[in-house]
């Protein structure tokens, strides 16, 4: 198992989301679909995914091939859980102290944000 990825989100212009890994550095960033949902690119403007809204809530999360990346779901109290496209956990985000949020991934390789190598979000 890797160490535990961090990514953290805050709103950026236009109601998208930027996205910084734990040095600062832009990872990518997010914007609202035209039909709902929201597409995410990397730093250098690739699509590298979308998600979709859940049929029982939370959220689904597909690659920019179209293949299943994992969900989404409210958390307990706060925040959500994020799982593989195995049901595997892949970590939680919570609210941060800015107006965004902070992902901390579980360090697994088939976590659907990507490997520490890459500086892919997905």
């Amino acid at each position: 198992m890797k160490d535990p990825k961090r990514i953290t989100s805050m709103p950026g212009f236009f109601g998208g989301t930027n996205h910084y890994d734990e040095n600062g550095k832009l990872v990518g960033y997010s914007m609202p679909g035209l039909f709902g949902g929201e597409n995410h690119y990397n730093a250098d403007g690739s699509l590298a995914g979308y998600s979709t809204e859940g049929f029982f809530g939370g959220e689904n999360h597909y690659r920019a091939d179209g293949s299943y990346a994992g969900y989404s779901t409210e958390g307990l109290i706060c925040g959500e859980n994020h799982y593989d496209a195995n049901g595997g956990y892949a970590g939680y985000s919570t609210p941060n102290m800015i107006a965004g949020s902070t992902f901390y991934g579980s360090g697994n390789d088939d976590s659907f944000f990507g490997d520490d190598d890459s500086d892919s979000h997905w």
